[in-house]
């Protein structure tokens, strides 16, 4: 079985950090998932697909995986660079653009 070991990324709806700091340790799917024929819904017969485990740091959901015996890929995090705004740019003399809708 193999499993993968990351650090979730942030959430496009939310400006928080909430949940990215631990480390998630996921099962990679043995089976295919395909189309349930009476109702349409994705379905699979792989129930380690559902079984996400969280780890404080890195070493501890490796240390897990070899205990285990699993064999395991870390996927380490991009570095986020965050963009300075000002909100008095949108007032600034001289802006490209239009500031109205």
């Amino acid at each position: 079985m193999a499993v993968r070991i990351f650090k979730p990324a942030k959430t496009a709806m939310q400006s928080g950090e909430a949940r990215t700091r631990e480390w998630l340790l996921e099962f990679e799917p043995e089976s295919p998932s395909a189309p349930e024929p009476l109702m349409g819904w994705i379905s699979s017969a792989d129930t380690k697909a559902q079984v996400r485990l969280e780890f404080d740091t890195k070493e501890e959901a490796i240390a897990y995986a070899t205990r285990e015996g699993l064999a395991y890929t870390v996927v380490e995090p991009k570095p986020r660079k965050p963009i300075r705004k000002s909100y008095a740019d949108n007032f600034r003399f001289g802006r490209v653009g239009n500031w109205t809708h």
